[in-house]
């Protein structure tokens, strides 16, 4: 069974007059997680999208990008995009929600935020609004500044192109403290840790990207100290 079959099962069991934000309430534990994870970034997104003003043929590519939505599953997820936006409930009690699903994962909330940032930058413009978005999710997911400006950094050109930010480490931190926050990354980003976690298998190719950039940042650390 698809994910995205799983998907249309959980909208339809919401009944009359319900909002989207009631099927986070109902996908707390695995194999379901999965399941909610793929709906919380569309929902997010379509919210995201309402922040700048429109919905571009670009950010629906993106989510192609993060989910390989095929041909026959595109009416399941542009259900889930249009439920989210004619949502009364607005972006908080979503997030909320959904920092509550995951609140024994937070590496879940970290993969959600990259998908943001994939679809936010999909047009190649971050427009300030959808950066204020996602400053308040983050807040709400309780991800601190270092975190945040780490996937600033990899997905806004020029937001800060040091390579520090993308391990996550200060300006003083030593080549020793640098190996480690890259070693840790790479652990924690391996394909086989992020299906272990419960993330979607149509959502793992967004670590070959995540992925390139920090073995970029290490080995730009790293040959430095050559």
């Amino acid at each position: 069974m698809s994910i995205w079959t799983r998907i249309t099962e959980a909208l339809s069991a919401l009944t009359a007059g319900e909002g989207l934000s009631a099927v986070f309430d109902r996908l707390r534990s695995p194999p379901e997680r999965s399941v909610a994870f793929t709906i919380a970034v569309i929902a997010l997104g379509a919210k995201m999208a309402k922040a700048d003003g429109l919905v571009t043929r670009d950010e629906v590519t993106a989510f192609r990008e993060v989910f390989q939505i095929a041909e026959g599953d595109q009416d399941g997820a542009a259900r889930v995009f249009n439920l989210a936006r004619q949502d009364v409930a607005g972006f908080e009690e979503y997030a909320r929600r959904i920092a509550t699903m995951f609140d024994d994962q937070p590496e879940m909330l970290h993969d959600l935020m990259e998908g943001l940032f994939h679809i936010a930058m999909a047009d190649g413009t971050y427009h300030p609004n959808e950066n204020a978005f996602l400053e308040d999710v983050a807040a709400i997911f309780r991800m601190d500044e270092e975190e945040f400006a780490s996937l600033k950094a990899r997905f806004v050109p020029d937001s800060s192109p040091l390579p520090r930010t993308v391990l996550g480490i200060g300006p003083n931190a030593t080549l020793e403290e640098a190996r480690k926050a890259w070693r840790r990354l790479v652990r924690e980003n391996h394909p086989d840790a992020l299906v272990a976690r419960g993330l979607p298998e149509e959502a793992i190719k967004m670590a070959e990207k995540r992925m390139i950039d920090i073995n970029r940042a290490w080995e730009t650390i790293s040959g430095k100290h050559a």
